[in-house]
């Protein structure tokens, strides 16, 4: 969990709540699925946990001197440029930060590479937790100085990315990593690394590789003032789905979840309702 703050082109600086795990456990809970958080934060900020338990979602918190506070500048009409700047860390997690408990899936939604080890990754691994991850959490990398975040290749990459069974990226995270803005060609390389199912988002849509064969969904929301938190509201949404549906109707199930969530700031706010009847929307 952290602070955003958040300054839209040519718009108004708005700072309030925010992070991949906001984002993805509200999407989520709101379909109906059971979740659980886990996040690291100062005692007095505690308050901004208030939607996950409005929710029920299960909220694991391990304190730190400070909340992560997060800086987001859009210096261009196009919603895929960011300026980011970390100003705070609340630390990196460790495997005492990990309640006991059951869950089908645990994803690591970070914000920056300042949450977590490949040390902590391997553990989780060996716990036999099945992993996804948030490749923004390795190539989001901080400037000890400027604590300006510039986007940097992961030396460990490889090793990352095969002990996942999803990944999911952007379009810039993808090209940091692979070298090529073409969607299915960076998935194709990722899926080589060893993960079988490969989620990237764009603008226009978003795009999954699973077991050899790639799926495209475009986006239909109608505008983007609620840009912020798309990659991870549409990774959560995929994920719900995925569950008990195949690819192709998972896919389709988080654009027309995102498409909602991108025409209002914040999380996402509506219902499953609302998704399944965006879905038989035309554009």
């Amino acid at each position: 969990m952290c602070f955003d703050e958040i300054t839209p082109y040519k718009g108004r600086t708005v700072v309030a709540p925010g992070s991949a795990v906001l984002c993805g456990a509200i999407a989520a809970a709101r379909v109906g699925q059971k979740v659980a958080v886990v996040t690291r934060m100062a005692p007095g900020d505690e308050g901004i946990l208030k939607p996950f338990k409005d929710l029920g979602i299960a909220t694991y918190v391990a304190h730190s001197a400070e909340t992560t506070y997060s800086v987001v500048i859009h210096p261009t009409p196009n919603v895929d440029e960011r300026f980011l700047r970390l100003k705070c860390s609340s630390g990196p997690f460790s495997m005492e930060d990990i309640p006991a408990v059951a869950t089908r899936n645990l994803h690591l939604a970070g914000i920056s590479d300042q949450e977590f080890s490949m040390e902590f990754i391997r553990d989780l691994h060996e716990r036999g937790f099945e992993l996804s991850a948030d490749m923004q959490s390795f190539v989001r990398q901080v400037d000890p100085v400027t604590r300006n975040i510039l986007f940097k290749d992961v030396p460990a990459k490889r090793e990352i990315v095969a002990l996942l069974g999803k990944v999911k990226l952007d379009v810039v995270e993808a090209e940091v990593l692979t070298g090529t803005t073409d969607l299915e060609e960076a998935a194709k390389q990722i899926e080589s690394w060893g993960c079988p199912e490969v989620v990237i988002t764009r603008a226009e849509g978003v795009l999954a590789r699973v077991r050899g064969k790639t799926y495209f969904e475009r986006f239909t929301n109608r505008s983007t003032v609620g840009r912020t938190g798309r990659g991870d509201t549409t990774f959560a949404a995929y994920l719900a789905r995925r569950n008990d549906h195949d690819v192709a109707e998972s896919l389709k199930f988080a654009a027309a979840l995102v498409s909602i969530k991108m025409e209002t700031p914040g999380p996402f706010q509506g219902t499953l309702a609302d998704v399944l009847k965006r879905m038989t929307q035309k554009e």
